[in-house]
């Protein structure tokens, strides 16, 4: 397989895909470092949705199987369950929950480095075949 590069809005904010190998599932990390910190010291919701979208994006695409395909995110949801203090690694795993031919659901599940859930998302994508 072709080494991938990842895309410039994953490389600033430092998501780091960390396996992909299995249809329908991904597992990303990242550090929330302060950049991403709000007034009241603790990470920004706005960017742990961002995390969520990367994995499950690269998710609906590893479930498609051979199809030369990219999607788009037709509607997100996250539920935030408690505060990310900056400096710590999180952990997003995305599992597709349902495949079709034009759209892909999606859930995905965020941990801290103490294995807290810190949110859940959820999310569909719609298919579009690659033009190569």
């Amino acid at each position: 397989m072709p080494l991938q590069v990842p895309p410039n809005c994953d490389l600033t904010l430092g998501l780091t895909c960390l396996d992909k190998n299995t249809p329908g599932t991904s597992v990303w990390s990242m550090i929330a470092d302060e950049r991403f910190a709000n007034p009241a010291g603790l990470v920004q919701g706005g960017f742990l949705g961002a995390f969520a979208d990367s994995a499950m994006g690269a998710c609906a695409v590893s479930s498609i199987g051979t199809r030369k395909v990219y999607v788009t995110n037709t509607e997100m949801k996250i539920s935030f369950l408690r505060p990310v203090l900056v400096g710590s690694r999180l952990t997003c795993t995305a599992t597709s929950t349902k495949e079709g031919r034009s759209v892909v659901f999606v859930a995905a599940r965020i941990t801290d480095d103490t294995h807290n859930l810190v949110a859940t998302a959820s999310s569909s994508y719609l298919v579009k075949e690659r033009s190569e």
